[in-house]
């Protein structure tokens, strides 16, 4: 049986030794429905100055993994918490985990690193995947409330494993650290997390990256969205991060589009983690909400502040967000009435920098959930700002369901991915096809 094989293959054993930096907090673990968020987690009071700085590491045990003939398969892997800097420019801790790959890196040059930034996992600090990917299913009940939380992109990170390519995930600004909200789809949040995910990642003792690593970046839907980011913000914001290739798969990159085509369908709960991470970031939104948001909708944004996207799913698909508002608008409709909310949302707008190395940019031509229009229209104007794009559309059936028609080609699309992304690594050059989108 071949290593990448028997990676995927792996089911619930082992655990696995990572490097430390520094020790466990000596706060108390806190409770997010039902379910215990270790220690390592909460934040410390002062965090270091620089961008990727370590502010902790420890032992991270797999929930999947195998006995290999030299360890454990698919590696070893770390628990990571790291100082970045929010769209407000202040100080944040972002946690994460760093897996090294016990497959052999087959590829010129060094051993290269991907940053993985997950898909939407929800807004409360259970729902975080570095957490999941020690605990694969994470379930909890606490006083009537649930919570369901898998770890899905687990699939990703071993097939990039077994190739030898080493993954550093992040957990984005406040999922998992349980100082703050996590602010979902937050463009500069999530851009800087993934770049100093990287940096975190070269400054770990103890691995086989060097200084000359390349680095990739890997993302679907909303990682889609905060790999696209990265990618725009790398020339000013982390120059150093040596970026070579991105996958950004049905990136948001138009929130206008994505929150009209979200309102009343199975995911209408990340339509409320928008709203809350938004009125964190930004509180001068803070008087909007108070004439705009009900009693009913108040509730209900609190109640999916600690719901991870199975929750959400099951108690909100096919509500409408009208149900939430005090004159029976959808958020879609206030925001196209607020100058000061559509100004904000359109500084969350992605294609409007040249991205840094290739990317390849692909998005289901089906998909009404994370609209195909909109991450296709990306593509075509980061090709008019010169960058070196590979768009590929992907055709699957359309179904009527739209979250199926946003994670059928996450599913189809990503062994092809993870290729496109392990050869550009390994130094093939890409073709470009911004010919096909003027």
């Amino acid at each position: 049986m071949s290593v990448r094989t028997r990676i995927l293959a792996a089911t619930l054993t082992a655990t696995i030794v990572g490097a430390a930096v520094a020790p466990p907090p000596a706060q108390a673990a806190v409770t997010s429905r039902g379910v215990t968020i270790p220690a390592f987690y909460t934040p410390p009071a002062t965090l270091p100055g620089a961008d990727g700085a370590l502010i902790r590491t420890e032992p991270l045990p797999l929930a999947l993994s195998l006995p290999g003939i030299t360890g454990t398969l698919p590696g070893r892997a770390t628990r990571i918490m790291y100082k970045s800097t929010d769209s407000t420019g202040n100080p944040v801790a972002v946690t994460g985990a760093y897996l090294e790959p016990a497959a052999a890196w087959r590829g010129a040059g060094p051993r290269p690193l991907v940053v993985l930034a997950p898909g939407t996992m929800g807004q409360g600090d259970q729902c975080s995947t570095s957490l999941a990917l020690q605990r694969g299913l994470v379930l909890g009940v606490d006083q009537g409330q649930t919570t369901v939380s898998i770890g899905y992109e687990v699939l990703a990170m071993y097939r990039l494993l077994a190739r030898g390519v080493a993954v550093v995930q992040t957990d984005y600004p406040g999922l998992g650290a349980t100082d703050r909200l996590h602010t979902y789809v937050n463009r500069v949040d999530s851009g800087h997390a993934v770049l100093d995910a990287a940096r975190a990642a070269k400054a770990l003792p103890g691995t086989s990256l060097t200084a000359r690593s390349a680095v990739g970046l890997y993302g679907y839907s909303q990682g889609g969205g905060a790999v696209a980011s990265a990618a725009e913000l790398q020339s000013s914001y982390a120059p150093d991060v040596r970026l070579k290739a991105t996958y950004a798969g049905a990136p948001p990159a138009d929130l206008h589009e994505v929150t009209a085509a979200i309102d009343g369908s199975e995911l209408l709960g990340a339509l409320g983690w928008s709203v809350n991470g938004f009125a964190q970031s930004e509180p001068g939104l803070q008087p909007l909400l108070d004439e705009y948001v009900s009693d009913a909708g108040r509730a209900a944004l609190k109640d999916l502040s600690t719901m991870c996207v199975g929750d959400a799913i099951f108690g909100y698909a096919g509500k409408r967000s009208s149900g939430w508002t005090k004159n029976g608008q959808t958020v879609s409709q206030i925001i196209e009435a607020e100058p000061r909310l559509r100004a904000y949302i359109d500084r969350q707008l992605l294609g409007t920098r040249k991205p840094a190395g290739v990317v390849r940019v692909a998005t289901g031509v089906n998909d009404n959930l994370v609209p195909h229009a909109q991450a296709r229209t990306m593509a075509a104007d980061w090709c008019r700002r010169g960058g070196d794009v590979v768009y590929a559309p992907v055709s699957l059936p359309r179904t009527g369901s739209p979250l199926i028609n946003h994670f059928g080609p996450l599913l189809t699309d990503q062994g092809t991915a993870v290729d496109w992304l392990t050869l550009r690594l390994a130094g093939l050059p890409a073709l470009s096809t911004c010919a096909m989108l003027r």
